[in-house]
């Protein structure tokens, strides 16, 4: 008996505050899987393999973090777009969208990965990576190179299917990539069984093999199921670009992406602000921010949901959800990162023990940062949900502003000119203070900016295609 279609999802009927957690915990849970990957992949490569093999993969990773970067923002577009299109029930719309985007990531994947693959020595010797460390990283970053193709399309797959209103999916074969991961990479770098022995070439080899297995599994379930989104034999000439869809990807998911350069590069600057304090203050520094990597997961989550959910509502014209929706993600942002910042106060101590010597110097003064730092998430969440609303109808570069008037015009001068006056502690100080300021511009922003009148496409998809229902227009900017 052969499958039935999957039912499509719909983020435009039903309670919001429940189907927004819905929606939200499954992406929550797949930030989590991918950092704790990352995290026991560097524990295997740095007490087995050495600082050098270390060094290696840090330097590896920091190429293979702005890789990923760069396409972000046109995965997000393209999420928004699907989104529209579900929403406004123009399945047709969201095939186009799809099969442009399945091209583009193709093509761009071969390229890089190709000219990745031929001069990842010169690329790592630019980055100045040790000497020691040098054939090392240009084994394992070959291998990632290789393996580039496959998180390209597998992450494209996952924000698809998200813009569709299907979150679980996503996390289900994340479980899948990431067991993988884990349990192949000592099997590799150590050459137990039938393994080969590869070092820290194993640990890409690794992560090689489980991306291609999900994205090929992935792909498989999809079909099996009939998925909406799907292409069949007389769709394939959606894979031809679109040239209108194309350049809204671009132009709409640059500015996304840019978000991320703009975070780096302020952290490069911070570091090396806190690096002039000496290596217990940098150790501090780094057992804090791994603490902060957690504490903003609710938030990153929270947000991406909201911006899937807000843009299949902005599709559906249902304009009264849209505010809704914005609300209940607020609190939501404030009620999960309130009590992940509300534990590392009760346990501050015990949490940074984790990463620290309990009885050292270094965990002092992590105890320190984290009191005046950690509280300043729940502005950074807040902010960062009210981002995902407004660019779901397509204003993007209002986030990208003030994001970069947050970190580039407040938190980093505030620390620069500061800290000779007040040592440490403006470095600290800067963190609330930046993100306040973004938590402020976007409510400004949301409250009176232009955001509700931005497009992605100069044709958005049609409306009345589906039975979700239909609302006002779009109120006007008062």
């Amino acid at each position: 008996m052969p499958p039935t279609a999957t039912r499509r999802p719909s983020l435009t009927e039903g309670p919001i505050a429940r189907t927004l957690l819905t929606f939200s915990l499954p992406i929550l849970g797949a930030n989590v899987l991918q950092s704790l990957n990352g995290s026991i992949n560097m524990v295997w490569i740095g007490h087995f393999l050495g600082e050098s093999a270390l060094t290696a993969s840090a330097n590896a990773n920091l190429l293979l973090f702005l890789l990923l970067g760069l396409v972000f923002g046109i995965s997000m577009a393209n999420t928004l777009m699907v989104g529209q299109a579900v929403g406004a029930g123009d399945i047709d719309q969201a095939k186009r969208v799809v099969g442009t985007s399945v091209g583009f990531f193709v093509a761009l994947s071969a390229i890089v990965a190709a000219l990745g693959y031929a001069f990842a020595p010169e690329i790592l010797a630019a980055m100045r990576t040790p000497p020691d460390a040098l054939p090392l990283a240009v084994a394992y970053l070959r291998i990632i190179f290789l393996a580039l193709p496959s998180m390209y399309l597998y992450n494209f797959l996952m924000m698809t299917l998200r813009g569709a209103g299907d979150s679980h999916t996503p996390f289900l074969f994340m479980l899948i990539s990431v067991g993988l991961d884990i349990g192949l990479n000592p099997l590799f770098i150590f050459g137990i069984g039938p393994f080969p022995k590869l070092g820290i070439a194993g640990s890409a080899t690794a992560t090689l093999i489980a991306q291609t297995v999900a994205l090929l599994a992935l792909l498989a379930w999809l079909y099996r199921r009939k998925h909406f989104l799907c292409l069949h034999r007389g769709e394939l000439h959606y894979l031809k670009p679109d040239f209108a869809i194309l350049r809204a990807l671009v132009l709409k998911g640059l500015p996304m992406g840019m978000q991320m350069v703009v975070i780096s590069t302020s952290a490069l600057v911070m570091i090396s602000l806190v690096n002039a304090y000496g290596s217990q203050t940098t150790a501090a520094y780094g057992a804090a921010l791994q603490l902060w990597t957690y504490v903003q997961m609710p938030a990153l989550a929270i947000g991406s949901a909201v911006s899937s959910m807000a843009a299949q509502n902005v599709g559906a014209q249902r304009w009264d959800r849209v505010g809704r929706i914005a609300a209940i993600g607020l609190g939501y942002s404030l009620l999960l990162v309130g009590t992940l910042v509300a534990i590392i106060y009760l346990f501050n101590h015990g949490a940074l023990a984790l990463f620290l010597p309990r009885d050292g110097e270094a965990i002092t003064i992590a105890q320190h940062i984290n009191a005046i730092v950690v509280w300043s998430y729940l502005f950074f969440g807040l902010g960062f949900v009210l981002f995902g609303v407004i660019r779901s109808t397509g204003a993007v570069m209002p986030p990208l502003v003030i994001l970069a008037i947050a970190l580039w015009c407040v938190r980093v001068p505030f620390a620069w000119l500061l800290h000779g006056h007040f040592g440490a502690n403006a470095v600290w100080w800067s963190f609330p203070l930046g993100s306040l300021t973004m938590l402020l511009l976007a409510a400004v922003y949301y409250r009176w900016g232009g955001w509700r009148k931005a497009r992605l496409l100069a044709h958005p998809p049609r409306t009345g295609m589906a039975s979700a229902p239909v609302g006002a227009a779009a109120p006007s900017e008062s």
